[in-house]
């Protein structure tokens, strides 16, 4: 096939998407209005305190409440109107920065208000994010998911591509009162795309009589309880989802300590601007993967891909740990990258084609708790494992010195290299052990509709 017919195929299967590229295009710009926001309130804390731990607090506030909140928000989403819940969360979202804004203006704003403002965005922006991912299956036809996850990874990555620079630019420019109102009117396009489109509404697996007359008191409580339970019952069910999800909790682990760890690496031989340029392909690499997930997507093989692309990105962990060099580096950044988009994409489509609907926010809010668990713990390991452990090991004098250190090199850095190295065989250890389960090999195989059996426990 041409690039030419490549190119006409896309853009055809995009005509056929309008609904979702209505809301996709609104929510690409509040993404990069809150990241700038996001950005220049970073740069402000951090220019107030002089505080690296307030700093990487405010970071916390926008982390732990997804992890926490996120089973809690996919009961609700699932019982609420999708749209609604996107606009409420777009809104609330807009009051906040509306907050921060007039705070600004008056001179009065502080530190503790940033993180409580902070958490509110980050707690309203998982009803958000689940009621988008649940909607794509109610505005897109199967053959066009990979089209709109593929976007939906576009407009991540390039937002992480422009968003440092323009945040910097913008602060100068504007300062950061011109920021906030322009991340406020982000907000408002994408309230105004919202209203032009109307997302397909479902029934929940429960009768007529439990849609109508909601419990109360303790009785919504044990109501809660029980579709907070119903997500887990529904994981533990499907041993081939279940058997993924532990393979993204294993994995974000891994990554997460490589994320840490990467810059400290790389500034043992190099300065802070080349480390700069290689995270910004490296963004690149991530974007590319999202074109290639859009154009060339793909129904077929699924999980074989999730694990091909797996090993590559275990083996360009290897790479950048192997040696000093910037090529290298630089080569096994794109790579890792690129093969990262390209897992988190096609794993997402492998999940909102085989979860019924009905139950996507249960089911996906609490995957999204259990693999994002594994952060925290890479974070809270990175220091002891590196300061204790893998970089005295490559001191100059330090035990491998004479001996890995022929092969990784001796001094700043190289012991995070040797860690990298680790890491990597890890990674493709683990993805290789994970294609050999069965299980998880049919998981390309459509999962059929709640049984009788988990109809009842969610009509409990």
């Amino acid at each position: 096939m041409t690039t030419k017919n490549i190119v006409k195929n896309f853009l055809r299967e995009l005509t056929e998407m309008r609904a979702f590229l209505t809301i996709w295009s609104g929510q690409f710009v509040s993404l990069i209005g809150s990241g700038i926001t996001s950005f220049a309130l970073d740069l402000w804390v951090y220019q107030q305190t002089g505080s690296v731990t307030q700093y990487a607090l405010i970071a916390l506030f926008n982390v732990i409440p997804p992890i926490l909140i996120s089973p809690i928000a996919g009961v609700f989403v699932d019982r609420w109107d999708r749209r609604s819940t996107i606009v409420g969360s777009d809104f609330i979202a807009a009051i906040c920065t509306g907050f921060v804004a007039v705070l600004f203006f008056a001179g009065n704003l502080q530190v503790w208000q940033v993180a409580v403002v902070t958490t509110l965005i980050s707690t309203v922006s998982v009803f958000q994010r689940l009621a988008l991912t649940t909607s794509t299956k109610l505005l897109v036809a199967d053959k066009n998911l990979e089209n709109a996850v593929g976007l939906t990874q576009i407009s991540e990555s390039i937002g992480s591509l422009v968003v440092p620079a323009l945040a910097g630019t913008l602060v100068l420019l504007v300062k950061m009162e011109g920021v906030l109102l322009i991340d406020f009117a982000t907000y408002l396009v994408s309230l105004f795309t919202l209203l032009l489109v109307k997302i397909p509404t479902h029934l929940p697996t429960t009768n007529t009589a439990e849609v109508e007359e909601q419990p109360q008191g303790w009785a919504a409580f044990a109501a809660l309880r029980s579709e907070l339970g119903f997500g887990w019952e529904y994981t533990l069910a499907h041993p081939d989802i279940l058997s993924l999800l532990i393979y993204f909790t294993v994995i974000n682990f891994l990554i997460g300590l490589v994320s840490l760890l990467l810059v400290p690496m790389v500034l043992g031989f190099l300065s802070s601007s080349a480390a700069g340029s290689m995270l910004t392909i490296g963004g690149i690499g991530s974007l590319f993967g999202g074109l290639l997930l859009g154009f060339f997507g793909g129904a077929k093989y699924r999980i074989t891909k999730i694990m091909f692309f797996g090993v590559c990105l275990g083996l360009s962990i290897i790479l950048a740990g192997i040696q000093p060099s910037s090529i290298l580096i630089t080569i096994a950044i794109f790579v890792g990258m690129l093969s990262f988009s390209l897992i988190n994409g096609i794993s997402e489509v492998l999940f909102i084609s085989n979860v019924p609907v009905e139950v996507q926010g249960r089911v996906f809010g609490l995957q999204g708790m259990i693999a994002a668990s594994s952060l925290p713990i890479a974070y809270l390991m990175a220091g002891p494992l590196t300061d204790w452990i893998f970089e005295p090991l490559l001191a100059k004098n330090g035990a491998l010195a004479d001996t890995v250190g022929r092969v990784v090199g001796v001094g700043a850095g190289r012991g995070i290299a040797l860690l990298f190295i680790v890491l990597g065989i890890l990674q493709v250890a683990v993805t290789l052990y994970a294609y050999s389960y069965r299980p998880l090999r049919k998981l390309d195989s459509f999962i059929p509709p709640l049984s009788s059996e988990n109809s009842e426990l969610e009509n409990e």
